[in-house]
């Protein structure tokens, strides 16, 4: 029986830790900075909230680039998970960065999980939330 593709998607601070290291001995996988997306955190009501609060996520969808921005990092992404199912591959790390790692990154990165459990059950994923320890906890995946 051929191993799982195991998935993991980090969100991260470019300023604080930088690009999370790839623990699977492969040495790679995807960074997409999030910067150029308008930072919800420098608006006093979000500054609190992070990507997973629904205030965020709102402002996000309705007030900036990411719908687009995340429509084609997941048609670029779905390019390389499909190559790595059929080519029996085992591991996978994506990487979403921003200035804090606390609203665009956070939120790129439970989007990015949603998307890829939708269309590729048979992977597992995994999400941390690298500068958010509290949300690591609740946001392991259950696959």
């Amino acid at each position: 029986m051929q191993n799982k593709l195991v998935i993991d998607i980090h969100s991260f601070s470019y300023k604080k830790k930088g690009i999370p290291k790839d623990d699977s001995g492969n040495g790679g996988g995807f960074v997409f900075d999030c910067r150029g997306i308008l930072n919800p955190g420098r608006i006093e009501e979000y500054k609190s909230q992070t990507g997973n609060d629904i205030g965020v996520q709102e402002f996000l969808e309705q007030k900036t680039e990411m719908p687009q921005f995340l429509k084609s990092v997941h048609s670029l992404l779905s390019i390389t998970i499909e190559n790595y199912l059929d080519r029996g591959f085992e591991n996978l790390q994506i990487n979403f960065g921003c200035t804090g790692g606390q609203h665009r990154s956070v939120y790129s990165a439970i989007k990015t999980s949603e998307f890829i459990k939708e269309k590729y059950p048979e992977a597992e994923v995994k999400i941390h939330h690298d500068e958010q320890l509290h949300l690591n906890l609740s946001s392991i995946s259950d696959n």
